[in-house]
């Protein structure tokens, strides 16, 4: 960021060759939004006469049309006939398609395919429903040049599955289609002098990672439900905004951790703004988010977040259009910010004694309802929120001089970011405020570990009595942590030496082993008494359980670096998602600006 008397400026945006596209892309959106919006008005249907004739060619009346809505926009004519016309195709193209979907049962699939292939951006497809994903994915690719197991198709906001038929996966006529390229083209390598070779083992990394992620997670999220030594396993925990771990309930916490885990590696490959990789990793978090109930989804803000990053990487990724719900889902994350923060932030005030760094959401809220309605054709509703971005922009942007002060007292750049703007700026509060949360995260982490290690040794406990690791862990979650409780719980009255052995012939189920000691009068019968002794006598391992630990070991490396590579993206500190240097924000916020404040003489060419 460049820097003029202390003031924050607005930089040039790229090139100035990728300005000017990206600058008639969005105008070019705004003017068709506004035409659609006028023709919709006045019951305009271009595909019929006067404006389309016999032979579906244009008519003089489109030409009309066009002088109309130039003078109500004060557009230049050519630019407003020229949109207005691939209205009209659309139009017809359309009802042609639906035509022939009624006739003959074969659906019309809109592509949108990568940046790269702008100029052929978005086509036509057509297919029948009953067709795999595989097969589908198949006709892409030949039709448009791609090689086939490189590339993602997204429909309906979920990853098209291959196995599965399009009609199973929801897959209707008129459906849009996004395309995601996990490799460059052939021209592209060409160009770049870049070896076939080369990029495709490139591309086969990108999938090889795709995949470890998925794996990596679910060993993580296995974990939280075992038993493990924190001190040599890793494994997630979920916890509040105060650092300290929280009770979920069981049959949510593994959906909710595949959802928090998947969120944070998108969020990694967002930072390194990879956007194609991170979209199926935030689509798979929103995917787990949805099965867990309502009430806890309007009580963190995670799922807010969520929202917010799925509709930035659709614009980053320049197909905004191919989702269709982001009004949708940024009103779901303004409401589940206000269901979380309180009204007017107090919630989260009261929590956390300040809001400045959660202001950051906000910005960012803000822009994308501003692009989007810029790009619905909504100018003053879009000036509203993108003035709203810019006024908290101005707010939360830091003078590096004041970093530079935190850095030399040995706080990170982080640390110094949301430590000055959790205290408005001001460097000695900020230096106290990231002092005082260090040290109350390090005693909070010291009693989670302390409190890890007990009730890993209660459980160890009563695995030696013969409890099951499922009915130890249950006991002890019954009891709130007391060992005694849990004991209680185990023997019920009976004898010590009876429950033990009953709990190890019914393999440390509580119900069975009470309900037969008390049938039995608070002991075992004879023959199961027998089954109680060649069970403690018993080794837990068989030599063939040891013959098979050898060959389960490339499994176990497999296993062990797919772990490391999740735990290598998820961040130390916990408000790492409330942290940006705020240099693409101030990028977007000052074009969309100037969009909106010159709509009406930057194509005006009367």
């Amino acid at each position: 960021m460049k820097i003029n008397g202390g003031r924050p400026c607005i930089r040039a945006f790229g090139s100035s060759l990728r300005l000017q596209w990206w600058r008639r892309m969005a105008q070019k959106k705004y003017l068709q939004a506004k035409l659609t919006q006028f023709l919709r008005e006045d019951g305009i249907q271009l595909w019929k006469p006067p404006y389309t004739d016999e032979n579906k060619d244009i008519s003089l009346a489109l030409k009309d049309l066009a002088k109309k809505y130039s003078d109500k926009l004060e557009y230049c004519e050519n630019e407003v006939e020229k949109v207005i016309e691939e209205i009209r195709l659309k139009a017809i193209e359309r009802g042609t398609g639906n035509e022939n979907y009624k006739t003959t049962g074969i659906a019309t699939i809109e592509v949108f395919l990568p940046t790269r292939l702008r100029k052929d951006k978005k086509t036509l497809l057509e297919t029948r429903l009953h067709v795999t994903g595989r097969e589908l994915r198949s006709k892409i690719a030949e039709t448009f040049g791609f090689q086939e197991n490189y590339i993602r198709i997204i429909i309906n906001k979920k990853q098209l599955q291959l196995g599965k038929s399009l009609e199973e996966q929801g897959v209707t006529h008129n459906v849009k289609a996004m395309v995601l390229e996990l490799k460059q083209s052939e021209e592209d390598v060409r160009k770049n002098f870049q070896v076939e070779e080369e990029e495709q083992n490139e591309a086969e990394l990108k999938e090889k990672r795709i995949q470890r992620t998925k794996r990596g997670l679910e060993i993580l999220a296995e974990r939280a439900e075992m038993v493990v030594d924190p001190e040599t396993t890793p494994y997630l925990d979920i916890a509040n905004q105060t650092g300290r771990s929280i009770r979920i309930p069981p049959s949510e916490k593994k959906a909710l951790m595949l959802a928090m885990g998947y969120h944070e590696k998108g969020r990694a490959f967002l930072k390194r703004k990879e956007y194609g990789l991170a979209l199926p990793c935030l689509l798979d978090a929103d995917r787990y988010f949805c099965e867990c109930c309502t009430e806890l989804l309007d009580t963190v803000d995670n799922y807010a977040v969520l929202q917010l990053d799925i509709v930035w990487c659709y614009f980053h990724l320049e197909q905004l259009e191919c989702l269709d719900d982001a009004e949708k889902k940024l009103n779901l994350a303004q409401k589940c910010f206000k269901n979380c923060y309180g009204e007017n932030h107090q919630r989260l005030v009261h929590i956390k004694g300040n809001c400045g760094k959660e202001k950051i959401l906000f910005l960012r809220l803000y822009l994308l309802q501003g692009i989007r309605n810029y790009h619905s054709g909504n100018g003053e509703e879009a000036c509203e929120y993108l003035n709203k971005a810019h006024q908290l922009f101005k707010e939360l942007y830091i003078d590096p001089s004041k970093v530079h002060s935190l850095l030399q007292l040995g706080f990170t750049a982080q640390e110094a970011r949301l430590g000055l703007r959790a205290c408005d700026g001001n460097v000695d509060h900020a230096a106290t405020h990231i002092t005082n949360r260090r040290e109350e995260l390090a005693q909070i982490r010291k009693e989670e570990k302390e409190k890890k290690r007990r009730r890993l040794e209660n459980i160890n406990s009563l695995k030696g009595m013969g409890y099951s690791t499922h009915a130890a862990k249950q006991a002890l979650h019954q009891a709130s942590g007391n060992l005694d409780e849990a004991l209680k719980l185990v023997y019920m009255g009976f004898d010590m030496g009876a429950a033990q052995a009953a709990l190890r012939v019914f393999r440390g189920s509580v119900p069975l082993a009470a309900q037969t000691l008390a049938h039995n009068g608070g002991s075992l019968p004879p023959d199961l008494q027998l089954m109680a002794e060649d069970s403690s006598s018993t080794p837990s391992t068989s030599p063939s359980d040891s013959a098979g630990t050898s060959s389960s070991s490339t499994d176990e490396d497999m296993e062990t670096e797919a772990v490391n590579e999740i735990l290598e993206d998820i961040p130390e500190h916990e408000e790492d998602y409330l942290d940006s240097t705020l240099e693409d924000e101030e990028i977007i916020i000052a074009e969309y600006l100037s969009y909106v404040e010159n709509t009406k003489l930057a194509t005006k060419k009367n």
